[in-house]
């Protein structure tokens, strides 16, 4: 009852303040003040949201809880990388994870001016390298989690993962400024090392995900002592985090696209045995190209793998969905950084065994048509870096339909 009564007191004291703005003289508009009144939460939102403690921790935070929430289902997406590249073995990310950090020193030694001189800046990668190193080797020595191909316990959480995101936020703190495009590279670089790694059967989702968040945490924190000590000596450019609001953007995107599927009923029936499929995983690309603010075109790809089970009982075996679906996008601007949006999908999947043991329970593999639907709240870091949270619904067409919910997220090139 009283945050009742204290929500009437600001509905209230909203109107009066409007009309002593406007003049007790003349009329209010209602629908006006009901506007305002809605324009002016979601302001005082993005304004919370746009906070240095905000943007130093919206995105490192999110990766590390989430690392930890999905440790337990690390071989879901192990899964997807056995099924479709159990034989890669490539060295690149020994060298992609410094890709940010070349392309800085690079421009630094080009003469292209940055954010901090060259003192400022060393200080602050020192600060963030030593940050990275003194969480990430004791987690290493004290969790003692054994890597996918069992070669050590020092999976946990992933050092090139760490050491890639590190390079890529520094990269972004002395070049985002001058062009959005150098975070974009720094950060498809460090991205690509993280999925590297995974396929390099080095690690689980999980040591990524919180190296990742380490990496990022670490160099935010890095900068923050560096400038208590140099204050405004050494500094270029103040960094400019405020995303302008323009009304008339088409928020076009290009995403990787990372989340959990819940199977909802019997997977299929075979010869008196049912079979059902658990919990499983997602990945693949999708993007879309806006006609306007509202409205546009695109198109998702993604493989989704489940662990199976036969009457209650789980399985050694694992079966796959490769889909395509395309179709209408919507998106909705909330504020300067938070939008809302939604899809309509028509799509084909094309339902693959996984595992050849499957042929042996009579596994339906039947491709089929699909419709799929959804929505996202996306929250953008600058006018090129996006984060959208999903939740998606599939329908198959089958002849026993098969109904699928996806959770996740995607990090995405808005273009």
């Amino acid at each position: 009852m009283k945050k009742i009564l204290i929500a009437l007191c600001l509905l209230y004291i909203l109107p009066i303040k409007a009309k002593s703005q406007i003049g007790s003289e003349l009329p209010i508009d209602s629908s006006q003040i009901n506007k305002r009144v809605h324009y002016s939460i979601l302001e005082k939102f993005d304004k919370a949201t746009s906070t240095k403690f905000y943007r130093m921790t919206y995105i490192a935070i999110p990766l590390i809880a989430g690392g930890l929430m999905v440790k337990s289902e690390d071989d879901h997406f192990r899964n997807l990388r056995t099924d479709y590249f159990p034989t890669f073995h490539h060295g690149y990310d020994n060298y992609t994870q410094h890709l940010p950090g070349a392309l800085m020193l690079g421009l630094k030694m080009g003469g292209v001016q940055g954010r901090s001189s060259w003192g400022r800046m060393l200080t602050a990668d020192a600060f963030s390298a030593i940050l990275v190193t003194s969480v990430v080797l004791p987690l290493k020595s004290f969790t003692h989690v054994m890597r996918p191909d069992g070669s050590s316990k020092t999976s946990f959480p992933s050092g090139h993962s760490a050491t890639a995101f590190m390079e890529a936020t520094m990269l972004d703190k002395e070049y985002g400024n001058v062009s959005p495009w150098i975070s974009v590279g720094g950060y498809t670089a460090a991205t690509a090392t993280a999925l590297t790694r995974m396929t390099n059967n080095r690690h689980w989702l999980s040591d990524v995900m919180v190296g990742a968040g380490i990496g990022i945490i670490s160099t935010q924190i890095g900068y923050l002592l560096s400038d208590l000590i140099f204050k405004d000596r050494g500094i270029h450019q103040k960094p400019g985090h405020a995303v302008e609001w323009d009304r008339d953007r088409k928020p076009s995107f290009l995403g990787l696209y990372l989340g959990f599927v819940l199977p909802m009923g019997d997977f299929v029936s075979t010869d008196g045995n049912k079979l059902s499929a658990k919990t499983g995983s997602s990945a693949g690309f999708e993007g879309a190209y806006f006609l306007n603010k509202y409205i546009g075109i695109g198109g998702r790809f993604t493989i989704a793998n489940f662990l199976l089970s036969m009457n209650g009982e789980p399985l050694n075996y694992s079966a796959d969905i490769v889909s395509e679906y395309a179709g209408a996008y919507l998106s909705y601007p909330l504020t300067p950084q938070w939008s809302l949006g939604g899809k309509l999908l028509l799509g084909y999947n094309s339902q693959t065994r996984g595992k050849s043991e499957i042929s042996t329970l009579n596994f339906n593999n039947k491709n089929c048509i699909g419709i799929g639907t959804g929505a996202s709240l996306g929250y953008s870091a600058n006018d090129k870096l996006s984060v959208k949270f999903l939740m998606d619904y599939n329908f198959l067409c089958k002849e026993r339909p098969m109904q699928l919910l996806t959770i996740g997220a995607s990090a995405c090139i808005v273009f």
